[in-house]
């Protein structure tokens, strides 16, 4: 997942509002998001490659997600997959505190990475940001936040960019998952001038830059929102794109409440 952007505890109606692209080579085989048949309780899409996941929510409203920390200088050699890292908060019975702990001791055995996690039906607990170029983990209180291949709510454009369009949505009340679909389909390009350079060649900077990325071989492969109101209803749609278009390939629509106790 290459962008995520969300309101939380911001809204009258709507406690979380996330809305998210996963960005990644087409020929990497992936499912869509639906509840797990070894684990009934998670709600995800499923990296075929390496059995992982890059966001999943559970019927007791733990969430988790995970972008990349684009930096090629620090690749590892043969680093464990960091899928797993939102899977295993996901099936294990540790509080998020805990689990962040334990993750922290051994985050240097991966390549770069940002997590999100939490628990959406506690309002005490709420949501952790982790990443391992920072070690700290951070508690987040009632806010909009954006995230991409950096850390948190780093001004890159497209993350200024969604980070102010969903704004817009929360002022005005106009929170709906249609709106939310149409801020990630934009596939604007950064100016010269607001490029970030990260390492990588600059027409490939310049092709990844947008909110919804097209190029042959890598780009938005699916768009995601949840929201999850007061009442504890969950609303989960992920649609998935033809590659290297906008066009959808198919839908997966998911309505739940939290289940507590």
């Amino acid at each position: 997942m290459c962008l995520l952007v969300f309101s939380y505890k911001q809204h009258p109606i709507y406690d979380f509002v996330f809305a998210t692209n996963r960005d990644e080579f087409y020929d990497r085989p992936t499912r869509p998001a639906k509840f797990w048949s070894d684990h009934p309780n998670i709600l995800a899409g499923k990296d075929l490659q390496a059995g992982g996941t890059w966001l999943g929510i559970t019927k007791n409203g733990k969430f988790s997600a995970l972008t990349n920390y684009r930096d090629p200088s620090i690749q590892k050699e043969d680093p464990p997959s960091r899928g797993h890292l939102v899977l295993d908060y996901l099936k294990e019975g540790k509080t998020i505190d805990q689990y962040l702990k334990d993750v922290d001791k051994k985050a240097n055995q991966y390549n770069g990475f940002n997590l999100l996690s939490g628990n959406l039906s506690d309002g005490e607990t709420g949501l952790m940001y982790y990443s391992n170029q920072q070690n700290e983990i951070r508690r987040l209180e009632a806010g909009l936040y954006g995230l991409s291949n950096k850390l948190l709510d780093t001004p890159w454009p497209k993350v200024t960019r969604a980070k102010k369009a969903l704004d817009t949505l929360i002022r005005s009340g106009e929170v709906s998952e249609e709106k939310l679909f149409d801020l990630l389909q934009d596939d604007t390009q950064a100016s010269e001038e607001e490029l970030p350079d990260t390492g990588i060649p600059h027409e490939l900077e310049k092709a990844v830059s947008p909110i919804f990325i097209k190029t042959d071989r890598y780009g938005t492969r699916n768009s995601t929102v949840i929201l999850v109101e007061k009442s504890g209803k969950v609303i989960f749609e992920e649609r998935r794109y033809q590659n290297g278009s906008m066009e959808v390939e198919n839908t997966n629509r998911y309505e739940f409440f939290i289940e507590h106790g």
